[in-house]
Order: structure tokens, then sequence, then C-alpha cells
């Protein structure tokens, strides 16, 4: 996550986006590209948009985690360790059911 944090930051920063990079607008822009990223399903099955779709799929949920970070580092907040944390939760909230279900 480091690895992908750092070439994000260097790409905006090298192009002097940072200031126009609010958190509103970061904010939209993860809706946005989650918006298109819905558009490759629409009036498909799962298959069907794959099998169309998969180059624009990746590319779309690339675009999502670029604005995501982005926002992270607006927002001075780890990521990986909100994701852990998280996982911890949804580990209490849903636990694994012993023998299927």
């Amino acid at each position: 996550m480091d690895k992908i944090r750092e070439i994000i930051l260097n790409f905006r920063d090298e192009r002097s986006w940072k200031p126009y990079h609010n958190e509103k607008d970061l904010a939209i822009s993860i809706s946005l590209e989650a918006n298109e990223l819905l558009e490759n399903f629409q009036w498909k099955s799962s298959e069907e948009a794959v099998q169309d779709s998969k180059q624009n799929i990746k590319e779309e949920m690339a675009d999502i985690l670029i604005y995501l970070v982005q926002l992270a580092d607006k927002l001075d907040i780890d990521l990986e360790e909100e994701v852990l944390e998280k996982m911890k939760k949804n580990a209490l909230k849903y636990p694994v059911q012993k023998g299927g279900g």
C-alpha cells in the first residue's frame, strides 16, 4: 500500500494538483468513478459485463482507489490501518457460522 500511495501522491504533486483536491471534490470524484464502474454492468449479467468490459472495469476500480488514496492523504487517514480495524469490527459483527450457513 505504501508504494501505491507514494506513486499516486508523487503524480499529483508533480502536476501541482494538490491545492485543487479538496475533500468535497475528492469525495465527489470517488462517487463519479464508482458510477462509471457500475455503468459497465448496466443491462448485463455479471458474466457478460466482465467478458465485455473487464479492461474498463479494472481502470474504473483503479480510478476509485486513486481518488480514495488522495482523500485519505488530505484527511491524514492511514487507510491500511483503518481497513484492518474495520475488518476486526466486521469479524465481530459477522462471525463465522460453524456447520454451514
